[in-house]
């Protein structure tokens, strides 16, 4: 009978019942537990394992950088207004509503931390995320062009509900990355939320796209629904610099003190 079972529960791929059925079976003649109440405890520990490797999936599949996450942003630097717009965006509603992310900022002030924890958090509820920059991005749309595959790398794309797109502006391109970027956008339009990120207020995109209409169809596409987080904050980068250099200072003026 072991086998038998063993061999179904292999068969309808169920390896956590399969692992554990013994052991609950023990444990339910112990607790006098019913038939019913041993079978909903498997099949809910079979439910969340799958969850959790399918969450782990996802945070693999989305390049995202770990160490940016919710439990190591600093919220309280950020200004009130972006620290509230962070806490809804958490929740994922804007995918429903195919609405973009826009976060604006001087270089430092933690824009691709926000960026990476939303992600995050969005990966954890059982969405599907995709994160790189925006120069990478770039340059693996040429490459799919170049090859004749770009439709095809578009729709393996859209299968993600949001896209990050991290530091565009940082890099300076050429009228061919600017013609696949504003595909690229495009494409997600109403289709597919985009959560970018940029040190360029719009008033200097023009230097991305190069040609005034295009600039303004880009950014017409991106705010016709979006949210826009404004992060006006000193950089965060340069404060830890700052405050390690004050306590490398330190013992030497204790040392003088003496």
């Amino acid at each position: 009978m072991h086998e038998s079972l063993t061999d179904c529960l292999r068969e309808l791929h169920l390896p956590t019942i399969r692992r554990d059925y013994e052991s609950a079976g023990e444990r339910a003649r112990q607790e006098s537990l019913s038939y019913e109440r041993y079978l909903l405890d498997l099949v809910e520990q079979e439910c969340e394992s799958r969850r959790s490797n399918r969450v782990e999936r996802l945070l693999r599949e989305s390049r995202l950088f770990m160490e940016k996450s919710l439990s190591t942003l600093d919220l309280k630097r950020l200004p009130l207004k972006a620290a509230q717009q962070v806490r809804l965006l958490l929740e994922g509603d804007f995918i429903g509503r195919t609405e973009n992310v826009l976060i604006f900022g001087n270089p430092g002030s933690g824009k691709t931390h926000v960026a990476c924890a939303i992600g995050q958090e969005l990966v954890r509820s059982g969405r599907k995320v995709m994160f790189a920059t925006c120069g990478l991005m770039v340059q693996d749309l040429l490459a799919a062009k170049r090859d004749l595959k770009l439709r095809g790398f578009l729709k393996k794309i859209s299968r993600y509900e949001v896209l990050i797109l991290d530091d565009i502006g940082y890099v300076q391109y050429g009228r061919e990355e600017m013609e696949v970027l504003f595909n690229l956008l495009a494409d997600r339009y109403e289709r597919g939320s985009v959560i970018l990120t940029s040190n360029l207020p719009f008033s200097g995109w023009e230097s991305i796209f190069k040609d005034p209409m295009t600039t303004a169809a880009a950014i017409d596409r991106l705010v016709h629904h979006s949210v826009i987080l404004e992060l006006n904050v000193p950089s965060y980068r340069a404060e830890q610099a700052k405050k390690s250099r004050q306590n490398q200072s330190e013992p030497t003026n204790a040392r003088k003190e003496e």
